[in-house]
């Protein structure tokens, strides 16, 4: 018997968690770690939270941006200048390093927020379904859509 791992689908996509979740639990996949660590939070029916821990990173160090339907978090650390009158690292058990985390959402997810709190960074992001794109009830009734369309 084959054995895929959807590890990879499931982490860095937002707004298919049903289709994922199913095809995790058929599979047995096991979410691996990767740096930075995150997490994705379903904190509404159409809200949710990805959360990744930036431990030793500044705001002005950090990028968010949408294109098409991809999400980008990149993380940079300033060089340190000559005159840099911060204390010299002996040993650096926090990494520092740059990064890019890159996470596919569904169509019509979109981003309404970050805030970075505690050495967490937080994206707020929503499910905003155009009417045209929600399901309707059609009536069942052909004499009633045939007297309409004659009309």
């Amino acid at each position: 018997m084959r054995h895929f791992d959807l590890s990879p689908l499931y982490r860095s996509t937002v707004g298919f968690d049903r289709l994922f979740s199913m095809l995790d639990q058929v599979a047995g996949g096991d979410l691996g770690a990767t740096y930075p660590p995150y997490n994705i939070e379903r904190t509404g029916e159409n809200a949710y939270r990805i959360t990744v821990a930036v431990a030793g990173f500044a705001e002005r160090e950090l990028t968010i941006e949408t294109k098409e339907n991809t999400l980008s978090i990149r993380g940079s650390k300033e060089n340190r200048a000559d005159n840099d009158d911060r204390p010299e690292v002996l040993y650096q058990g926090i990494a520092a390093r740059a990064f890019e985390r890159r996470f596919q959402l569904a169509d019509h997810v979109q981003v309404t927020g970050a805030a970075l709190e505690n050495g967490l960074l937080h994206v707020e992001l929503v499910r905003e379904v155009p009417e045209a794109a929600k399901p309707r009830q059609i009536p069942i009734g052909g004499a009633k859509v045939v007297e309409a369309r004659a009309a």
